[in-house]
């Protein structure tokens, strides 16, 4: 979106004016987006394009940035108290006789915060979407509760906190900011942007910057201390709320929201694996959960998104929603992992597509993903081995439901017996799967979560077997070895991206691929009769699928490289780093067949 094309005008409040553009049509619901610190209302350009379809989409200076004019002086000119008028004088003029949706990031989420729970706010937002900005108010409380009841937990997070906040401090000392934001710091700002957030370089920031943020240092001036010293014990929230948590954000702990259901009765949660400057590197991303929550309020639901996705209850009542809307590929879908990871998706609000060879099967783990809260699933019969195939699947799915968000590469099949046994056949049979499915849904999904700029997160099923070796398993620990230090090598070229990869190897699990494992120098009889006592071997472990899903979903959302799941992947990966030795001569163990 280009500012110079949205209609802009002025708004006076105080002695300040504010510059305030619209896009879209104003006989629209309104969506106020609010921004944070050292930004101008720019940083919002991407989301706000989107959003401007369908929504009639206002954007403004908060006072001393941008093109608004600044207080004088500016000491004392910043108070929350101050930001609330200045906004409720731009919803007065942008939408008179309707309630606004509200976002706001960073500092924008702050004030809006402010905004949400003062009384005479009421009935003029109809919702509110934070982001990177917590109430101070909520913040004062949380800081209460660790000091009046320390434990070593509660202790680590006031810790961890106060060492993210290191530029808040910073903030707080006079004259130093400034210069240093109209010297140097604000030459070197787009770079470090760049290079830290990953925020594309598309003329933003803006080249008002360094007054900007020479300006917003009394922000933190006039709110942090007073509010935090006396936090005020009425700040709850009389919207629905939507908070977004960017998992890798460098300034807020996501313990910093544990307690927030206390203050919000209608909260929804949401996690996205982005780093703070989420409305420049994730605009898609937003702009569909900003639309969805929306959608709900202005459809008279209140407590959740627009559409069949239904909210996970999460603990002390409040909503989560980790991957609401986002766009997850499953390999191997059909049953056992791939079904149970499927299905975890689906509760978690993602939309799903299921992928296996078997058509029925995929089908039934997308019937029961729509029922478990999947505001879309649907499967696809599809050979991962096969690469065209797997080209066509891709544009396909680009084309009905965007680019993928997450991928899943489980597809696998078992392959066990003597390597001088095992033909030339076996061993293409089981690397097309188990290696070359990996090496096209990752080269094929990857290369467009790429492209989209916006980054994304695979995950490749390998196996304890992959740093295991096994004299019974030569094919099989083969691929799964492949998979591991290909998801290595990924994850350190696509780092730069913001694509996240994770090698996930779990040990025993009780599945069907026992049931289709090829024995390899084995005749039909003895086949069957192996495959029956490996099945019964496995079923006596009883691992469930369900737990290693659990893992996946964990390794997303925080971005891990190699996670072992069962206890001897743990204790097999441990002995792989200390005592190799010793690993190898389990490895030459006859296996109890």
């Amino acid at each position: 979106m280009d500012l110079r094309d949205a209609r802009e005008r002025w708004v006076r409040t105080g002695g300040i004016e504010l510059c305030v553009a619209e896009a879209g049509d104003p006989a629209r619901p309104t969506i106020v987006l609010v921004h944070g610190y050292p930004d101008s209302k720019e940083v919002w350009t991407e989301v706000a394009a989107r959003l401007a379809e369908r929504w009639h989409v206002v954007l403004y200076d908060v006072r001393g940035h941008g093109r608004s004019t600044a207080p004088v002086p500016l000491r004392g000119g910043f108070t929350l108290e101050k930001l609330t008028d200045d906004f409720l004088a731009v919803a007065d003029a942008v939408s008179p006789d309707r309630p606004v949706h509200v976002v706001g990031h960073d500092w924008g989420s702050v004030q809006a915060w402010e905004f949400a729970t003062v009384e005479r706010t009421e009935g003029r937002i109809a919702s509110f979407t934070s982001m990177s900005g917590p109430s101070l108010d909520h913040f004062g409380h949380w800081i209460r509760r660790r000091l009046s009841h320390p434990s070593p937990r509660r202790v680590g997070q006031l810790l961890g906190q106060g060492a993210k906040s290191w530029y808040v401090y910073a903030l707080h000392t006079p004259v130093l900011p400034e210069m240093a934001w109209r010297g140097a710091l604000g030459r070197q700002w787009p770079r470090i942007l760049r290079r830290m957030e990953k925020v594309p370089s598309d003329g933003y920031p803006t080249a008002s910057l360094p007054q900007d943020a020479a300006h917003g240092a009394w922000l933190y001036r006039d709110n942090v201390r007073s509010r935090l010293r006396r936090p005020r014990p009425d700040a709850y929230a009389h919207v629905p709320v939507q908070l977004i948590t960017p998992t890798g954000d460098a300034f807020l702990s996501p313990s910093l929201y544990d307690e927030l259901d206390s203050w919000v009765p209608r909260l929804v949660r949401r996690a996205l694996p982005a780093k703070h400057w989420v409305p420049r590197t994730r605009p898609d991303q937003l702009s569909a959960w900003i639309g969805d929550f929306a959608d709900g309020v202005e459809s008279g639901d209140h407590d959740a998104p627009a559409g069949p996705e239904a909210p996970v209850a999460a603990p002390g009542g409040a909503r989560a929603n980790r991957f609401g809307g986002r766009l997850v590929l499953v390999t191997g879908a059909a049953a056992g992992i791939g079904r149970a990871t499927a299905l975890s998706f689906a509760e978690a609000g993602a939309r799903v597509v299921a992928v296996d060879r078997d058509a029925e099967g995929v089908a039934r783990t997308a019937e029961t993903a729509r029922l478990l809260g999947a505001p879309a699933a649907w499967g696809e019969a599809v050979d991962v081995g096969d690469e065209q195939a797997m080209e066509e699947l891709a544009e396909r799915i680009a084309a009905e439901a965007g680019v993928v968000d997450v991928l899943v590469n489980n597809a696998g099949v078992g392959m066990a017996g003597a390597f001088l046994e095992t033909t030339s056949e076996d061993w293409r049979k089981v690397l097309d799967v188990n290696l070359w499915g990996v090496i096209h849904g990752c080269r094929i999904f990857g290369g467009r979560m790429a492209a989209r700029g916006q980054g994304g997160h695979i995950v490749n099923v390998a196996s304890a077997a992959a740093y295991q070796p096994s004299r019974a398993l030569p094919a099989y620990s083969t691929s799964k070895a492949a998979v591991l230090m290909l998801s290595e090598c990924l994850r350190a070229e696509l780092a730069e991206r913001s694509i996240g990869v994770s090698a996930v190897c779990p040990g025993l699990v009780n599945t069907g691929i026992t049931g289709t494992a090829h024995f390899a120098g084995t005749d039909e009889a003895e086949e069957q009769r192996l495959r029956k006592r490996t099945a019964r071997l496995y079923s006596l472990r009883n691992y469930p699928a369900e737990k290693v899903a659990r893992a996946i979903l964990d390794a997303v959302v925080h971005n891990r490289a190699v996670v072992p799941v069962t206890p001897e992947a743990h204790g097999a990966r441990l002995l792989s780093r200390i005592s190799p030795r010793l690993l190898r001569g389990v490895a030459r163990m006859k296996p109890p067949l």
